[in-house]
């Protein structure tokens, strides 16, 4: 068999910033194409050259469409990569959403932090634009589920439902006869829409690339911790903002709402969802429901078709800036959903500006929280945070609940890869250092693999 390498050029040390090049003799594929978010000298990155010549990628694999795994599609094409994208049509349409959202509001930071003059660029300026989109937008190409196809000499990719978000996959890909899969961000049997991740291939799985996240932790079921908090919160009279990714996040934090209200376990209060991207893709979560997708319950599928079930009963969308302005004159409790989920961009900024001074409020952060946001700044007790140039003080009540985490956690995710038999390397990525070191000594004691942690940047043989 020919030689390949396996490059990692992000995600290493880190959540963020998926890269993973793979060249053989005839071709070379990239999986996902990531920005980098959390701790300022992981978001630098996002300013440097791509660490190898985009013009010389063949194609690009992109497992879903989070921000850290495709956001940085229009700096590759802006930099020379013209080849094909390949996802499913959700992760496509997802991506969409998350690609034209993000080059907006870089756009818009970029022109208050020149009003303001708290930005170290002069002038300020956006990573990438609307431009750059529309210019790598038409090179998707959308793939069904465990169909494999070619994409590249000598590479074929197969993707399988992860049970992640709408659209998300585990990869299977074949480069000049070695055989990776790339995990991604692996989801979990307890999604309350999605089905749970498909098992991967048992047998000829040469190399194995797994996240982390979770590494180090297992989930607790802290559920009815979620209500004691909103009760709490409702109590205090205050304002409760939960700031929640706009892609599956929301959707899964509406649907609990719903079920502790129906149940009578929260009072019905008013709620409102103020993010753009998160309304668009509650849209495509909707119809993946009504056309009873493959990747949703279909119990799910059979008790929602026709009807909403991210509606709680009070449910408002704000959907431009006059209406989320006019949040800051609520009075009384009142949820506000808005993104993002670690405090770090959007219209939550905004939000916590007004609310962290307020003791009456409260802050319920949900799932993660990478290390340099705002949101583990908040977990952490810190007591000033920085934004828009300034720190605000931070009086609200801060809560913080993981049990709305759509990442597998260690042990989920010991279970799922035990299904593949002796892969020859298995290299651990997506987490912080303590939980990719973590994980890798759980996959050398408990499997009996060959696992490492990759250092950035660093290319291996297979």
């Amino acid at each position: 068999m020919s030689e390949v390498s396996i490059s990692f050029l992000g995600a290493t040390d880190t959540v963020t910033g998926s890269r993973f090049l793979i060249t053989g003799p005839r071709s070379r594929v990239l999986v996902d194409c990531g920005m980098f978010q959390g701790m300022k000298k992981d978001r630098l990155k996002n300013w440097e050259p791509f660490a190898s010549d985009a013009r010389s990628i063949d194609a690009v694999v992109l497992s879903h469409a989070h921000l850290d795994h495709s956001g940085f599609l229009p700096v590759l094409v802006k930099e020379g990569f013209t080849g094909p994208i390949f996802s499913t049509q959700f992760s496509k349409e997802l991506t969409t959403v998350i690609l034209n959202d993000s080059a907006r509001l870089q756009t818009e930071d970029a022109k208050y932090a020149l009003k303001k003059g708290y930005s170290k660029h002069n002038p300020p300026k956006a990573l990438y634009g609307p431009n750059e989109v529309e210019k790598t937008l038409p090179l998707f190409k959308t793939v069904e589920y465990s169909q494999s196809v070619e994409i590249a000499k000598d590479c074929t990719l197969t993707l399988f439902p992860s049970g992640h978000i709408l659209g998300a996959s585990f990869v299977l890909l074949e480069m000049a006869g070695k055989k990776f899969i790339f995990t991604s961000d692996l989801g979990r049997n307890n999604h309350p829409l999605l089905v749970g991740p498909q098992l991967p291939p048992a047998e000829g799985i040469d190399v194995v690339v797994t996240e982390s996240t979770y590494g180090d932790r297992i989930h607790e079921d802290d559920v009815e911790v979620f209500a004691d908090q909103l009760n709490a919160a409702i109590a205090r009279g205050g304002r409760i903002l939960i700031p929640a990714f706009a892609v599956d996040r929301t959707e899964v934090i509406l649907m609990k709402l719903r079920e502790l209200i129906e149940d009578g376990k929260i009072p019905q209060i008013p709620i409102y969802v103020d993010s753009p991207m998160a309304l668009r893709a509650l849209d495509y979560y909707r119809q993946a429901i009504n056309e009873s997708s493959p990747e949703i319950r279909p119990e799910i599928s059979a008790k929602w078709s026709g009807r909403d079930p991210f509606d709680p009963g009070l449910l408002s969308q704000m959907r431009t800036t006059e209406e989320s302005i006019s949040l800051n004159q609520l009075e009384g409790s009142a949820i506000i959903v808005s993104a993002s989920g670690m405090g770090s961009g959007g219209r939550v900024v905004h939000h916590l500006e007004k609310i962290l001074p307020d003791s009456s409020s409260t802050v319920i952060l949900v799932g993660f929280q990478a290390y340099g946001t705002r949101g583990q700044a908040l977990i952490d007790g810190q007591k000033e945070i920085k934004m828009f140039g300034k720190y605000i003080p931070v009086n609200a009540k801060i809560e913080h609940v993981e049990s709305f985490s759509v990442h597998a956690d260690s042990n989920e995710l010991i279970s799922w890869l035990k299904v593949i038999k002796d892969p020859k390397q298995a290299f651990v990525v997506h987490g912080n250092p303590i939980s990719a070191q973590a994980f890798t000594e759980r996959l050398k004691m408990e499997l009996g693999w060959n696992a490492v942690v990759p250092t950035f940047a660093k290319s291996y043989q297979v």
